[in-house]
This record gives structure tokens, sequence and C-alpha cells, in this order.
């Protein structure tokens, strides 16, 4: 290490990270770092980490963070940059034993605080620049940019962008005329001043032959939408030193090279500075360290970690600490751009839901609050006149990003009881199994579950209900209950969700969503760590009914043989598996509540047999007549049982002198019986009224259930109009 009076130790304090190379440290506020990942211990015994520390510089103290969410695996020679005000991305790096990182791009949120921390895997769609290390990650508003690296097999020259302000997130890969030699270990920085400003400036580098490099090129991007790259000119008097592993900022306009290593073992290498604006070099004393990281402070730059040329093979714990301002002091041309001009602060994401500022966030360029992932899922998914996405197309949306839905979902889920309490006005939604484009319709046409009102939300006015058999039979079942999830965790007190007979693996296993998530997420749904059986763990811990206003009480199938109390649905366990073979009265009772059914008319009284539904005759499922439904409903001091799991010609239907009503909301239900969908509206003076929509032709693909050989291994749901002879006989 250089003696030089102008570099100086920085000792900190706290919880100090070991010594490590190949990590980041990434400035995320004006006096706040966050060090990531890295590699520590020496002499080849090097363990792989993923560790996070913050680091104050103003107290000099580091913090260790233990963030919640989906954390990056351990991992070195990674690309990290920030992207707003407290927050960074992370994208790529080694894994140790030949190994690379996977391909996601991971965000830390830290604007509640290090305790209060979240990582998580920003949701994409699309090709990525795939895994790769010792390449550069920068951000140029909008656009974060990765350049080059080594894919494990070969080094690259390749330019991926991301548009952090337009949803859904989607890697591009730019296309130029002309690129810098391929490269491993080189550096880029963003700079803001000068005629350079707006660029992204890479320098150095290993080359495909091992050699070291000393171009610089500037990317920057044109106002038609173009990218190109600039070779940075150099004057002969000095130039720059071949190296990699080494750093650079920016300070005014001036770029400070630091560190690095050369192809000659133990070369002294100069920390040098390019003037973007003269073309010169610079040359200064040594900072002898590589595989290092650092940061600015205005015109201080702090340098951490990697190795000391002395000990190549020990990493160093130690910061050090240089004053520019000093160092350039007696350099007549640096010494009056050696002083970093204050940067604006990046516009932070939207606050917690609880603070009313608005401001710009990474996943919307839209006030909204909610998490990202929620918001990435909702912005994506929630688009009632432009949604058109064809059956059996790739799901846009990673399993990782699914796996981390369904968890805060099912964890929203565990803290609200079995029944749910809920106030009018609400809408009340019948089964969707699947048809999106169903689901979408009804947004448009009658209000969607959003907070912009000038888009058609209705939010502020009405709760949502849905009553379960949200997937099978439809050919977007990923769709519509990813983005339920979603609703869900941002609005857990006005979306609800309750239990139907197909949130159930061994049904949905065969009718659909098994299917779906094999073509569309390309994955084995045997296999336990799959998204088919993440979704159905959380299709477990889901209400099995709601009572709305104290005299309404809403399931999915009916009240069947058992079911007297609402007190016994509440006392039912979670998890809760549906038992089929039924042995005892707790697995009849869940057996009613979802699979029951009215008997065919009012005339038809007491508890009958289900042929269609139970045609082994095991007397498990049945059919309850209106004097149950009125016993009932006299019992539990209700007036109303409102429920699905049937299709009915008119999208709804009257049931026991009007003391029941089915809904069902899926039109032309498996592509032969052009029923009607609707949607209840459920007012505060208690009034019901339907809103329908009608059968179109589906330009979205068919049903996962379209066989006559499928259809008889199991019907669909009857419609009810079959089950009268005067009915069927109007209807054919």
């Amino acid at each position: 290490m250089s003696r030089d009076q102008n570099y100086e130790n920085f000792e900190v304090r706290g919880e100090v990270p070991q010594a490590r190379f190949g990590h980041t440290i990434t400035l995320v506020s004006k006096t706040k770092a966050i060090l990531f990942g890295g590699a520590t211990g020496d002499t080849g015994k090097y363990s792989i980490t993923g560790d996070t520390y913050s680091l104050d510089l103003l107290s000099k103290t580091f913090t260790k963070i233990e963030a919640t969410g989906t954390s990056p695996t351990p991992r070195a020679a990674h690309a990290s940059s920030a992207v707003d005000s407290l927050q960074m991305v992370i994208y790529g790096g080694a894994t140790g034993g030949g190994s690379l990182a996977s391909d996601d791009l991971f965000l830390l949120d830290i604007r509640n605080g290090e305790r209060s921390a979240t990582w998580m895997i920003v949701p994409v769609v699309g090709i990525t620049p795939g895994r790769r290390y010792g390449h550069t990650l920068a951000f140029s508003k909008p656009n974060l940019i990765i350049f080059a690296g080594n894919t494990g097999s070969e080094t690259i020259n390749d330019v991926w962008t991301l548009n952090v302000e337009r949803s859904p997130f989607a890697w591009s890969k730019v296309e130029v005329t002309t690129s810098p030699p391929a490269r491993v270990y080189h550096s880029s920085a963003l700079c803001s001043t000068g005629s350079a400003s707006g660029m992204m400036v890479t320098f150095g580098g290993r080359a495909i032959d091992q050699s070291a490099l000393n171009d610089s090129w500037g990317l920057r991007k044109h106002r038609d939408g173009r990218w190109d790259w600039v070779k940075a000119p150099y004057k002969a008097s000095i130039t720059p030193t071949h190296r990699y592993q080494h750093t650079t900022l920016f300070i005014d306009s001036l770029m400070v090279v630091v560190g690095g290593r050369t192809n000659t073992v133990g070369e002294s290498v100069p920390l040098e500075v390019y003037d973007t604006e003269s073309s010169e070099w610079f040359r200064f004393s040594s900072v002898l360290r590589f595989r290092h990281t650092c940061i600015a402070l205005d015109s201080t730059l702090f340098v951490h970690g990697g190795f000391e040329h002395e000990t190549p093979n020990v990493p160093t714990g130690k910061m050090l600490k240089i004053e520019t301002s000093r160092l350039f002091k007696e350099n007549t041309i640096l010494a009056p751009k050696g002083k970093s001009s204050p940067k604006p602060e990046p516009r932070p994401l939207p606050p917690a839901p609880e603070e009313k500022k608005s401001t710009i966030s990474v996943v919307s360029n839209t006030p909204d609050r909610g998490n990202p992932l929620q918001n990435i899922f909702i912005n994506h998914l929630l688009r009632p006149t432009e949604w058109n996405t064809p059956a059996n197309a790739r799901f846009g949306f990673r399993r990782e990003h699914i796996f981390a839905l369904t968890e805060e979902c099912e964890n929203i889920l565990k803290s609200q009881p079995m029944v749910l309490r809920l106030r009018a006005p609400i809408k009340i939604f019948g089964d969707i199994h699947g048809q999106y484009a169903d689901l979408m319709r009804f947004f448009d046409l009658y209000g969607s579950p959003s907070e912009e009102k000038k888009a058609g939300g209705d939010l502020e006015g009405f709760d949502y209900l849905f009553l379960g058999d949200f997937v099978d039979r439809g050919s977007h079942s990923l769709e519509t209950i990813c983005l339920l999830m979603a609703l869900k965790c941002k609005y857990p007190d006005h979306i609800h969700l309750i239990r139907g007979n197909h949130e159930d693996k061994w049904i949905n296993n065969a009718f659909g969503l098994s299917d779906e998530c094999q073509v569309r997420l390309g994955e084995d749904p045997n296999d336990p760590k799959s998204v088919f059986a993440r979704i159905n763990r959380m299709f477990e811990y889901l209400p099995l009914a709601a009572v709305i206003e104290d005299k309404v009480i809403c399931l999915h199938g009916g009240i069947g043989s058992s079911l007297e109390t609402v007190n016994q649905i509440d006392a039912l366990p979670r998890p809760l598996e549906v038992i089929h073979e039924v042995s005892n009265d707790l697995q009849q009772l869940v057996v009613d509540i979802l699979w029951s059914d009215p008997t065919d008319s009012d005339m038809e009284i007491g508890i009958q047999p289900n042929v269609i539904r139970d045609p082994n005759g095991t007397g498990n499922i049945v059919k309850f007549g209106p004097d149950r439904v009125k016993d009932f409903l006299a019992r539990n001091g209700l007036s109303l049982i409102i429920r699905a799991h049937e299709c009915v010609m008119d999208g709804f239907e009257r049931f026991a002198g009007g003391d029941l009503i089915t809904v069902f909301s899926a039109t032309d239900y498996c592509g032969r019986h052009k029923n009607a969908g609707a949607v209840l509206f459920f007012k505060k003076n208690l009034e019901i009224k339907p809103k329908l929509i009608y059968p179109v032709d589906n330009p979205y693909g068919s049903n996962w259930i379209e066989t006559e050989e499928s259809l008889k291994k199991r019907p669909p749901t009857p419609p009810r109009w079959r089950n009268t002879d005067n009915r069927k006989k109007s209807y054919e």
C-alpha cells in the first residue's frame, strides 16, 4: 500500500465486515452505502458470502443487515447500482466451484431502515442478459445498463438495458454498429457533468486473449432512441496504464481510475485521472489494491477491501480515504475541477402507505401503495382494456416471483379468520375458472379493484369478494390466481378470497392448473418445489365463508347435510386438506361446504342424492332442499345464502323462494353452455343488483379440458337448467 500522505486509513466501527474481495459497495444516499457479497478467507481457501452491511460515512459505522424477502445467493464478481434513494440492485456474479449466479435482478429496499430491509427479485418478462460475472451495471435514469463480462465459457461485449419506469420490466439488448472489444473485470461509471454528461464510460478490463486493456468508451442514448458507443480520444502526452480488476468513479468531469493489476505480476499501478473535457490523462501515486470496491462522497474517495499487492492471496478489510482536492492541489488543470458538484438526491420510491407524499417508483411511474412485487403483478395483469395473452403462451412471470407473491398472500390469509366478517357495499363474483378475459370484461364494464378513478377504479366505493374456483377449465388460471393474490396482498382488508372445490390439489391436478403450470412455466407439477405445489399449499389457508353485515353468508358450494351453524366453519383447522373419501364428521362438513348443491327445484326438500357429482353413490356429495336453507338461516339469524359452484344460464339464479342465490361469473362455460356471467353488487341498504356479461368469441384460446374423453372422466359443473326437463327443452 502506498504511504502517500494523500491516502489515509479510514477507521470504521460497529459490525465491521470480514476482509473480502470481489464484493460491491454502493452509495444509496448522500452518506449511506451498502456492502454486499464477495469472498472471504485466504490463500485459496475462500468462501463466497451473501452478507449485507450498511455503512454510515458520517459516523464511520457498519451495520449488518438481516433483510427479509428473497435474498440473493452468496456471490462475488457481481455488479450493483443504486436506482433510487435507499434502494439498490445487483445482478450476476460467481457462486464458486465454477458456477454462476442466476440471471435474476435483485432489489434491496432500506427506505424503512436497516431493521426493516427487504430483498426481492424484480419481476422481469422476456429474455435476460443471462448469467455472467466480471461485468458492470450502471444506472442512467431511467435505464439500468449491463455491459460485457464472462458467461463462464466466453468473454463478451454485449449491452442490455432495462427501463425502471416502464412496466412490465423487460431487458432489451442494445444493437449498435460499433462496439468496444469484449472484456471482463473492466469498470463503468456514469458521467453527469460536461460534454460526456449522461454517458456510461467504460475503461480497461481483460480481453479475450487475457491481455489488460487501457481504452475508454462512452455509451449514450440519442433522443430518437438509438444507442451508440464513442471511443474516447487520448492526447499523446500520457497514456493510461493497461489494467483490470480496478474501479472508476467520476468527480465532476474527471474519471478517476483506482487500483487494479496488469499482466505483470506485482507491477505498481498508479491512480490515474482522465479529463473528459480536454482528453488528457494525469498520473498520481499508486493505490496498490485490486478486486476492491470504491465509492465517492463529493470529492473524497473511499476504497474498501480487495487484495494488496504485497499480500495478493489474503484480502484486506481496511478502508482508505483519498482526498482528491488535496491530491489535485498542485495540478493547475485538475484543481479547479476536482470539486464534485452536489448531485441531486434520487427521487425515492413511494413511502409506506401511512406517509402522504407521492414519489416516483422503480416499478411504477404512478404514485402507488403496496410493495414493488405486488405492484408489478398488478400493473402487468390488471389491464381490462388491453389484456390479450393467447392460450399456452409462456407466462410473463418467473417462478421465484410467484413463490414470493404466494408466500406473502399465505401470510395474510393466516392472519385472517376462517369466516370473514365483511361490510357492504361489496361486489360478489362466482366461479371464474381461469377465464381471465371474462374477469377483465367485468372490470372494464363495471369498475375494477383499483384506486385510479380515471381508469375505472372503484375500490374506494366497493370491497370485492370472490367465491372460489379461480382456477381450472379455462386457459388462464395463472393470470387469474396471480392477480387475485397480488390484489389481496395490496388491499388485504378490501379484497376477499374464499375457497372453492377447485382450490384443491386433488382436483386442479386433473382439470387445468397442473397442465397450465407444466406448459406455461415449464415445470414438473409433481415436484414439491413447483409453483403448482406452492399455490396449492396456500389454498389450504383460504377462508371457507364470509358473512356480510351479519345478515348474508357467502360460501362456495352450500350447507349440505351437516352444516348447522356458522361456528362450525369458524372452528375448522388450517391448513385444511380436503379429504374426498370421507371417514368422519369434520371431513363431511368440508365436503358439504365446497361440493353440495341446492336441489333441482323448490319442490324437492330435505337431503337428496347428487347423482352427477357423486356417480358412485357414496352419499358424500348431496343436494339440499329449500327447507334446509330456511332452517339454517333461522338458526343463525341470517337472511340469505349466496353461493357459486353451479353454472346458471343467466349468470345468477334464485332458490328457496329467494333465500339463496347462485352466482356464476364464467361465460359459455367449457365452451359449450352459452351461459351469461354475473357479478352481484351488494349495496349498503342490502339491495342486490346483478350485472351481466354475455358470451363472445374467445380470441384467447380454448379450455384445458376440451375433449369428449376428458369430459367423460369428469364432466363440467352441471348447469342448473339442465336439471329440469322444461328448462332443458326451452334451452335446446
